[in-house]
């Protein structure tokens, strides 16, 4: 009798397990399938955009013809759908290419996308503090780093010397202006290094800024920068020297084309 109840007892203790194993099974495949939704979605968004944007820039007059504070060519359509639109930025070699967004903090793009759904793979967005329509000296992006590739995971590119020499360049566009962005640093560093200021009190404070991150570069560049230059800042997570304080920098400086 001892021993039937010993064999009933591990029989319930097996189902138990199993039951638990299953759950917790299940829960993983549901926390996956939700990840892999997202991104599936993330994709089509931002394929959509894309070609919204392409589309409309074929179609529009030149953009020479247009008065200087007319909205260029490819934003029109974007700027219906959503207003804090402000620019686009195309690296080749990669898959960034993608609309710039900004709001009035550095916090609602970090999670929401283009169509203003919540997504984990938020947006790629201009920090708050920058404005399209002056000259600031250091313009700065940020997005984040994807599993799947997109937004600002292929920064990680440019860690490659092979790689920035064959893709020395970038296009940056705003609503009223366009540039070829020339890479002149690319680092991995910590929170407390201030490259994303974007206000100076002189020339001075800015020129030591810049020296600063051309000394921390992993690669030295052609590109001759001095306080007189503007510059463009992408900004993404880095794990390599600390798993929340950690990024990855790209510097380039603009030229209007």
């Amino acid at each position: 009798m001892k021993k039937k109840e010993q064999t009933r007892t591990k029989k319930i203790l097996s189902r138990l397990i199993t039951i638990l194993c299953l759950s917790v099974f299940l829960y993983a495949a549901y926390g996956l399938a939700d990840v892999f939704i997202d991104y599936y979605k993330n994709r089509q968004m931002l394929s959509d955009v894309q070609d919204m944007y392409y589309d409309d820039k074929s179609v529009k007059a030149a953009d020479k013809d247009r008065g200087a504070d007319e909205v260029r060519s490819g934003f029109d359509e974007l700027l219906k759908h959503n207003k804090d639109v402000v620019g686009w930025i195309t690296m080749d070699g990669t898959q960034i290419d993608y609309p710039i967004l900004q709001t009035d903090n550095n916090i609602d793009y970090l999670t929401k996308d283009y169509n203003d759904r919540v997504t984990r793979a938020g947006s790629i967005f201009l920090d708050y503090r920058n404005d399209i329509t002056s000259e600031d000296k250091n313009t700065v992006v940020y997005g984040h780093r994807m599993k799947d590739g997109s937004m600002f995971q292929h920064l990680t590119k440019f860690l490659n010397e092979d790689f920035l020499k064959e893709h020395p360049t970038f296009e940056y566009d705003t609503l009223h202006e366009s540039y070829e962005a020339e890479i002149f640093s690319v680092y991995n560093t910590l929170t407390y290094f201030n490259y994303i200021e974007t206000d100076f009190s002189n020339e001075e404070e800015y020129a030591e800024l810049l020296q600063q991150m051309q000394e921390k570069s992993k690669f030295e560049t052609d590109v001759d920068v001095n306080s007189e230059d503007q510059i463009i800042t992408l900004s993404t997570c880095d794990y390599e020297l600390d798993e929340n304080e950690g990024r990855l920098v790209v510097h380039a400086k603009l030229v209007k084309k």
